[in-house]
């Protein structure tokens, strides 16, 4: 009966891993991840200017292996390159010395990344269902998961949890000490935050749970195995440890609560006054939110109702004692979170040690549950023929919504974040600029002046990282002083402060002078006093001494922005303050 292959084909166990059957839905989902890739590859060399949002962060001071003399002495560059880990570093630099530049490498280092994960999803789902079907829905999910949102596709360290993360949770399932050590190593050199998860796990590993109480496992080998593992975690999270940085210390929850870059509507939004907001999305909660994408992603919540429901479902007796790993994994990431909230931010953000957990947790339960469904819709098929007629239709319908969502139903898939530089002329323009040059900006368009242009920007919203309060109280300090002279009518103010930074060019909007052009902006709007006093001068009706040097000291007009040679500003304002003076000796005369 057609039925019965169908059956067959989709839910029978396989003891083998090298099935013809296996290997058909693994080289099914790398198909399916290689697709999305490219995909994103597509869009990430549809311009000449384009780069992944992030990658503006963690990836363009990387320039400097291709040429150690750019951003001198530039505090942004200093401070992103001190917070690299180690092996991502190493593996670009490595990629430049074969003459790969860092922002081409970052567009293509997801592609690989995805097909390693997608790997890994599959043979942890073998190992906790051995059926292929459940590998491809489980890796499919998740790459979906990973391709609706900016993680994977950045290239930054974050790209590299999902790969080393379901290495570490296959190694440990296969008890293999050599494979658990290299995936703990790895995420040590990548992604150190979450070998704390990794160690976590591996002392839950010890225990044992039955309908009574958790016990401790009797077998020496487990105790061997967890200790050894736990030595690799603490040499690889040793040198972190030890070292001491320059831009030292870590933020303390003292003071971010007064900083209106983690309140509500700031830059880095973290003390929220919704409690569901707080705990469940956001950089302070779990991130359920990201967790249960797509649609398909909640079917996972329904796996321990399965488990405990063998008659209906009979797949879930090949269930293997490997599934116990999945809860584990998240009562390890919950005890992290809550660490981190108890040591805020010493362990730095709670939400990075529960998000990635959660995500591939739900993707391989919704794997399971989606599989272990199929399996007794196709067998309560087989009495009658409305019924065979329902389970083709249930099984088509699950496998159109498993693969056609995200196509159908997002505007934007894959979806990259990432970001075009519209302003050709205004990179071409800074890059004939001497290497030392420091552009001073308010202006969004400075984001991309380091990675566009390959120069320094004074500030910029995007590198206004306020976790380490070495950096950002220089940093902040930075911002108010621009604002202050951007918008004082004091000539005085503005050289002073030209003077003190350096800056070599300024660039404004082409109508930065107005009320709204601050309040409106909830970034500069965090820097107070200087944004409202700012307002309230203008208002006034007070002209910002930069404004007459608008059009004299105008060296570049592109769309809507101007770029001021600061030597013209300098100069512009030593002669009026040198007649002002005059006028006022002569009028005491």
């Amino acid at each position: 009966m057609w039925i019965t292959r169908l059956h067959q084909f989709l839910t029978a166990p396989t003891p083998h891993k090298s099935s013809p059957r296996t290997l058909f839905w693994l080289t099914l989902s790398l198909i399916f991840a290689a697709l999305y890739g490219i995909l994103a590859l597509q869009q990430a060399f549809s311009s000449n200017y384009i780069v992944q949002d992030d990658a503006r962060q963690h990836v363009f001071w990387m320039r400097r292996f291709l040429d150690e003399s750019l951003f001198p002495k530039d505090l942004i560059a200093d401070y992103f390159q001190s917070v690299a880990p180690l092996g991502y570093r190493a593996l670009y630099q490595l990629m430049a010395t074969l003459g790969i530049e860092p922002v081409v490498f970052s567009k293509i280092l997801p592609l690989f990344l995805g097909l390693v994960m997608t790997g890994y999803c599959f043979a942890v789902s073998m190992e906790l269902l051995p059926v292929p079907l459940t590998g491809f829905i489980s890796s499919l999910l998740l790459n979906q998961n990973l391709w609706m949102q900016d993680g994977l596709v950045s290239g930054t360290p974050k790209a590299f949890i999902y790969p080393i993360l379901l290495a570490f949770l296959y190694y440990l399932l296969r008890q293999s000490l050599v494979g658990v050590g290299i995936a703990i190593a790895l995420l040590g050199l990548f992604y150190p935050s979450l070998v704390l998860v990794c160690a976590a796990l591996l002392i839950l590993q010890l225990w044992q749970f039955n309908r009574k109480l958790p016990y401790l496992t009797q077998n020496r080998r487990d105790y061997i195995f967890c200790l050894t593992s736990l030595t690799v975690a603490f040499l690889v999270l040793l040198p972190y440890t030890l070292s001491i940085s320059e831009f030292s210390p870590v933020i303390t929850a003292a003071i971010a609560k007064t900083l209106p870059d983690f309140l509500p509507q700031g830059r880095t939004s973290f003390f929220v006054e919704d409690a569901w907001e707080f705990w469940f999305n956001g950089r302070s909660g779990i991130r359920i939110d990201t967790a249960l994408a797509p649609p398909l992603a909640y079917s996972g919540l329904l796996l321990p109702i399965l488990l405990n429901l063998p008659s209906r479902f009979p797949l879930t007796q090949q269930i293997t004692r490997g599934i116990g790993v999945l809860p584990k994994l998240l009562l390890a990431s919950g005890i992290l979170f809550f660490a981190a909230h108890a040591l805020l931010f010493k362990l730095h953000l709670p939400s990075r040690y529960t998000q990635h957990s959660l995500r591939i947790a739900i993707a391989l339960a919704a794997g399971i549950t989606l599989t272990l469904l199929i399996d007794a819709i196709s067998l309560g098929a087989k009495s009658t023929q409305l019924r065979q007629i329902l389970a083709l239709g249930s099984t088509a319908l699950i496998s159109i919504t498993l693969l056609g969502y995200p196509h159908l139903a997002l505007n934007t898939f894959p979806w990259t974040y990432y970001t075009v530089g519209g302003v050709p002329k205004l990179y071409e323009f800074f890059q004939q600029q001497p290497q030392h040059t420091l552009i001073a900006s308010l202006a969004e368009e400075a984001n991309n002046l380091p990675t566009f242009a390959q120069r320094s920007i004074l500030v910029g919203r995007e590198y206004a990282v306020p976790y380490h309060w070495g950096y950002y109280r220089q940093f902040r300090q930075r911002t108010l002083d621009l604002i202050n002279a951007q918008y004082s009518p004091n000539p005085r103010v503005v050289r002073d402060f030209i003077e003190k930074y350096g800056i070599d060019f300024w660039l404004l909007p082409a109508t930065p002078f107005t009320p709204d052009s601050i309040a409106n902006n909830n970034w500069l709007m965090q820097y107070q006093p200087a944004a409202n006093e700012a307002i309230a001068q203008l208002e006034a009706g007070k002209i910002p001494a930069l404004k007459p040097l608008v059009v004299p000291c105008s060296v570049l007009e592109t769309q809507d922005l101007v770029v001021l040679k600061a030597d013209c500003i300098l100069n512009s304002h030593s002669a009026l303050q040198f007649v002002t003076q005059k006028k006022h000796t002569e009028n005491d005369r």
